[in-house]
C-alpha cells in the first residue's frame, strides 16, 4: 500500500501574514478535498521580524510596543506556548497535515519535527542538540533553545479527521528575543 503523499512547498522568503494565509488556504483543500495527500509542508524563511505569541500570551503591553515601535510585527496566534521570534536568516516550517492516514498521533508527530531538527543540525557540524522529554516540545542546543514547534490540532470534515497546523521554526545561530 503507498503511503499519502505530502507535499513540499518552498515559498522562499515571505510576509508573515501571506504565510497564515497559505496556511490556512491548504488547511481548507485539505479538509474540503479528503483524498491521496495528507497535506503539506510550507517552507519558507520570514521576510521581516515577527513575534508570535501563543495562547498564554509572553509580552506584556510595553514589549509589544516597544517591539512594534522597532519596526517588528506582533501577532496573537491561537497555539499554545508563549512568544516566538521568527526573521530573516531562519527557516520556517509549516506543516498542514491529516495525521490519521500517516498513522501519526500528535506526539510521534511532534517527536518526528524535533529528530528533523536535531539531524539538521548535525548536518550542520552542530552536535549536541537535543529534544527535552515532554512536556518540553523543541530543540536545545546546550541551554539554548534554537527550535521552537507550536502546535494547533483540529477536526476535519465532520470532526472525524485530526488535523495539525504546526510551526516550526529553528536558527542555526540561537539569539534571544529580547
Amino acid at each position: 500500500m503507498l503511503q499519502p503523499a505530502v507535499r513540499l512547498v518552498w515559498l522562499g522568503q515571505v510576509p508573515y501574514a501571506e504565510l497564515l494565509a497559505l496556511q490556512q488556504r491548504w488547511l481548507r483543500r485539505l479538509q474540503a478535498e479528503p483524498g491521496p495527500e495528507a497535506g503539506a509542508l510550507l517552507l519558507c524563511e520570514p521576510a521581516g521580524p515577527v513575534y508570535t505569541t501563543g495562547l498564554r500570551g509572553g509580552l506584556t503591553s510595553e514589549e509589544t510596543a516597544r517591539l512594534r515601535a522597532l519596526g517588528a510585527e506582533v501577532r496573537p496566534l491561537g497555539r499554545g506556548g508563549l512568544a516566538t521570534f521568527h526573521g530573516p536568516g531562519q527557516l520556517l516550517c509549516h506543516p498542514v497535515l491529516d495525521l490519521r492516514p500517516l498513522g501519526l498521533r500528535l506526539r510521534t508527530h511532534v517527536a518526528a519535527l524535533e529528530a528533523c531538527a536535531v539531524r539538521l543540525c548535525e548536518l550542520q557540524g552542530l552536535p549536541g542538540a537535543c529534544a527535552r522529554p515532554p512536556p518540553y516540545t523543541g530543540v536545545w542546543l546546550g541551554e539554548r533553545k534554537i527550535c521552537a514547534i507550536g502546535e494547533r490540532l483540529g477536526a476535519g470534515p465532520g470532526g472525524a479527521r485530526p488535523m495539525v497546523v504546526s510551526a516550526v521554526e529553528g536558527t542555526l545561530r540561537p539569539t534571544a528575543w529580547r
